[in-house]
């Protein structure tokens, strides 16, 4: 879901929303699926459309929570399953769980005013006058209400999953909360696997499939996590992010030769074409900072509050 398969729609806030061209097919389909409900094909592409704006409304909520708590989010991908939010929050269980949870408050905040809205519609004869509007009110109520529920289920990597996963790693610690999530999500997928077969609901499928391989690359990284926690560490540096020594070996590779070796032992110096690098990138975290924030404790970047 690159930006060269995507759509640039609008930026705000610094945040660009992109709209990846496989969404034109299903919205197609899906049209057409329930174009018997209004009396014209205008209402439900009107339908439509109101649901990614929810689902895009959902995604700023993750995008500016992340940003209030110190993280980084640039970006937003619509595509047939809803909208993906690239944040990367501090690594700290608060940080990650307020950015995960603001995505379905933006969904709890909208229940009352849909609600209201479609009540104060109906009670003023809307359901008789304009039948379209009112069957469209409801519709979009109701849709948001299931994206809501679906949502918050504890299945890695939806926003419930994200969210026990949080809560978790105030426990098990970053590593074990995340294998825990994804062998649960796992279970979930399989039993959402046989539900689709039950029901026949090949679209279903299609969502168990994305989660069932986010589950799975999951997994792969809390394995890579708990070996890399298991690896000698480095005294005198730490991490300005996430105060974590880096460890000893090499595990940092050259861009220009390809050549692996420790950049702290060498000065951030590939000791096989000599290229000097500005910055040594965390293993634990992924964050890059200059070799001598890392020697200082001093120079650490100040960590935001905890939410």
């Amino acid at each position: 879901m690159g930006r060269r398969n995507s759509i640039r729609l609008f930026s705000y806030s610094g945040i660009e929303v992109f709209l990846h061209w496989s969404w034109f097919l299903v919205a197609v389909y899906e049209i057409q699926t329930r174009s018997g409900r209004y009396s014209s094909i205008s209402w439900n592409i009107l339908e439509y459309l109101l649901l990614f704006l929810i689902v895009t409304l959902h995604e700023f909520g993750h995008a500016l929570a992340c940003r209030q708590v110190g993280g980084r989010a640039d970006r937003i991908v619509l595509w047939p399953f809803g909208g993906v939010a690239y944040v990367d929050p501090p690594p700290r269980p608060g940080a990650t769980l307020w950015s995960i949870a603001a995505g379905p408050l933006v969904n709890v905040v909208l229940i009352p005013v849909l609600f209201v809205g479609a009540a104060l519609a109906r009670s003023s004869g809307v359901s008789s006058t304009a039948p379209n509007l009112d069957r469209l009110l409801s519709s979009v109520t109701w849709i948001n209400s299931r994206l809501l529920i679906f949502n918050i289920l504890p299945i890695y990597p939806l926003d419930g999953g994200q969210i026990l996963r949080s809560f978790l790693w105030f426990i098990l610690g970053r590593a074990r909360s995340l294998m825990t999530a994804a062998v649960l999500g796992l279970l979930g997928a399989a039993a959402f696997v046989g539900y689709a077969v039950w029901t026949q609901d090949l679209w279903l499928g299609a969502i168990t499939l994305y989660i069932g391989m986010n589950c799975w690359g999951g997994f792969k990284h809390a394995r890579d996590l708990l070996r890399l926690a298991k690896m000698p560490r480095r005294n005198g540096y730490s991490c300005p992010t996430c105060n974590t020594a880096p460890p000893v070996g090499a595990y940092w590779k050259c861009g220009q030769c390809g050549q692996t070796f420790d950049t702290f032992e060498t000065g951030a110096v590939c000791p096989n074409c000599r290229t000097q690098f500005p910055a040594a990138q965390c293993l634990d975290c992924g964050r890059r900072h200059p070799l001598h924030a890392w020697a200082s404790g001093s120079l650490a970047t100040p960590q935001v509050t905890t939410v």
